[in-house]
C-alpha cells in the first residue's frame, strides 16, 4: 500500500518499501560520466575505467552504453559494454580519482605499439600477396577460376 511518503519498488525481484522523506538517490549517471566497471571474464572479475557514451532508450530494456579501457601488460584497447536490467556479470559504480593507476603516456604508448604491430602485419600480408602473384600467378592465367 503506497502512501504520500512511502512507495514500494522492486529491484531485481526484491520488493522494498521506501520512505520518500529519508530516501536519497545514490547514483545518478549521465552521458560523459566516468565510471568504474566490474566485468566477469571467465571465472574472475576485472575492474576497468569507463565512460558512459550513450543511452539507448529501448522500450523493453533501456541500455547504458559504456566505452571502457582494457589495458593489459603490453596492449590497450577500447571495448564496449551494454548495461541494462538483464545484464549479468557486470556492475558499474562511480569512478574515484585514485582508481586510475596508469598514466596517459603509458596507455598511448601501448596503443602505439599496437599500431606498429598491425602495420607490420599489413606489410607482411602485402609481401605474401606479391610472392603469391610471382609464384602462382601464371598458373591462374590459363584457368577459368
Amino acid at each position: 500500500m503506497e502512501t504520500e511518503n512511502k512507495r514500494i519498488i522492486e529491484v531485481n525481484g526484491i520488493k522494498m518499501e521506501i520512505d520518500l522523506r529519508t530516501a536519497k538517490v545514490i547514483d545518478n549517471y549521465k552521458v560523459g560520466d566516468y565510471v568504474k566497471i566490474l566485468k566477469k571474464e571467465y571465472n574472475e572479475y576485472r575492474s576497468y575505467i569507463g565512460n558512459i557514451i550513450g543511452f539507448d532508450n529501448y522500450k523493453e530494456r533501456p541500455t547504458v552504453v559504456i566505452a571502457y579501457l582494457k589495458s593489459e601488460y603490453s596492449s590497450a584497447s577500447i571495448e564496449f559494454a551494454y548495461y541494462n536490467s538483464a545484464s549479468e556479470g557486470i556492475e558499474i559504480t562511480n569512478l574515484n580519482e585514485w582508481d586510475i593507476p596508469l598514466k596517459k603516456s603509458t596507455i598511448l604508448e601501448q596503443f602505439q605499439k599496437e599500431i606498429l604491430k598491425k602495420e607490420q602485419e599489413v606489410a607482411e600480408m602485402k609481401n605474401k600477396a606479391i610472392i603469391f602473384e610471382q609464384l602462382f600467378g601464371k598458373y591462374f592465367e590459363n584457368k577459368q577460376i
